[in-house]
């Protein structure tokens, strides 16, 4: 059970004594090109090392990149980098680790640091306060490392890819039955920005009386231990939204401008990045001034129809945004923007079409989850000299 530090190097940068070439193409990784699910650099750029070699981490092929700062780290952004140029350089969020060749596999490495008592370790030694929130180099470089022989590393690596490889092919399957969704959508009804079919347009505020939430005073404790989800508008994410961060009480809500919405009732982010963000509520909640929330009139319009001509169209839509250094909508934006309404009963054969999916969804997801139970399982055996 050597440190870490004693088998790998950890952000051990670039050599300088060497000669090199300004102009060499080298691969560039931003933080958003990490996945936090899959632990793959998702895409590269091509740079002139003249470019990044100042203000950026460098690493090499085969390095394994650990986001530093909060919320990157506890989200899982932790990836082994399989790049295409000699040359890597990234955030300067990164730690990078690049293992003794001759006593730690690099992908034994990988899957070592994305277990979750790793992670969870690693958020209660963080530096720093709020957003600003780092894991220290020390706590990597004191991390014990179970070290069997390199050919029984390889064979552990082997079955935790293996088992990475049947999640991903579940998400796979749960991405192309969107996909599915989405082309269902467009050929009932054409594209919602353009509205090739030519159906008549109306305003949400047409459809729905359209309210905003309210944040009750954090000076009373009290109001934050009731059982009615307040909804953030960055918990906008994915189309059925059933639970919160915070609940708070009835008494919250009757000191405050938080307001009671419906299940059933759609939910639009306003501010900045969370601008057009969706949901629909499932049961009796509130939310905070960031979201406009109303429940749509079901003699005119069917709210999963709203929503995916919402959704589809989001980016034509988010062009209303108003600001300078921060761009958001507002209430009376809500209202005013307007999509196609096709006949209620083509809505509602859509609505049944949606049932169909989402029973699938539902069942493929609960087949994630237990694949996600079973790779975890396989971390703590495998890392603890079971498997």
């Amino acid at each position: 059970m050597p440190r870490l530090v004693d088998v790998a190097e950890i952000s051990p940068g670039i050599d300088r004594s060497a000669v090199l070439d300004p102009r060499e193409i080298v691969s560039f990784v931003p933080m958003a090109s990490v996945s936090e699910v899959t632990g793959a650099v998702t895409s590269e750029e091509a740079r002139p090392l003249s470019e990044v070699l100042k203000g950026f981490t460098a690493f090499q092929d085969r390095d394994v990149l650990v986001a530093k700062i909060t919320p990157c780290f506890e989200n899982g952004k932790i990836a082994h980098a399989r790049i295409q140029k000699r040359l890597g350089f990234g955030s300067t969020e990164f730690h990078v680790i690049r293992p003794n060749a001759d006593k730690l596999d690099d992908r034994y490495l990988f899957h070592f640091l994305r277990q979750p008592k790793i992670r969870e370790a690693g958020e209660r030694r963080m530096t720093g306060s709020g957003g600003q929130r780092r894991v220290p180099r020390a706590f990597l470089a004191e991390l014990d490392v179970p070290l069997p022989p390199l050919p029984e590393q390889r064979r552990i690596a082997a079955i935790l890819d293996k088992a990475d490889a049947l999640r991903a092919m579940r998400r796979e399957a749960i991405a192309k039955l969107d996909q599915l969704l989405q082309s269902v959508f467009l050929n009932m009804f054409g594209d919602p920005v353009t509205n090739p079919k030519g159906w008549p347009v109306v305003s949400l505020g047409d459809l729905a009386a359209w309210k905003s939430g309210g944040t009750p005073s954090r000076s009373n404790p009290a109001y934050f231990t009731g059982d009615i989800p307040w909804y953030a508008s960055g918990e906008l994410d994915g189309i059925f939204i059933s639970d919160s961060a915070e609940r708070i009480t009835k008494q919250a809500v009757a000191g405050s401008a938080a307001k009671i919405m419906e299940p059933g009732t759609l939910m639009i982010g306003m501010y900045d990045t969370s601008a057009f963000k969706l949901g629909i509520s499932t049961e009796v909640g509130t939310c905070n001034q960031a979201i406009a929330f109303g429940l749509i009139n079901s003699v005119k319009a069917e709210t999963l129809y709203v929503y995916h001509a919402l959704d589809i169209g989001k980016e034509h839509f988010k062009r209303l945004q108003r600001g300078v250094r921060q761009k958001n909508l507002n209430l009376s934006m809500v209202r005013d923007t307007r999509v196609p309404c096709p006949p209620v009963e083509l809505q509602k054969k859509f609505s049944s079409w949606f049932a169909m999916y989402w029973r699938e969804v539902s069942k493929q997801r609960q087949v994630e989850e237990r694949l996600t139970r079973l790779s975890s399982s396989l971390q703590t055996t495998a890392f603890s000299g079971g498997l």
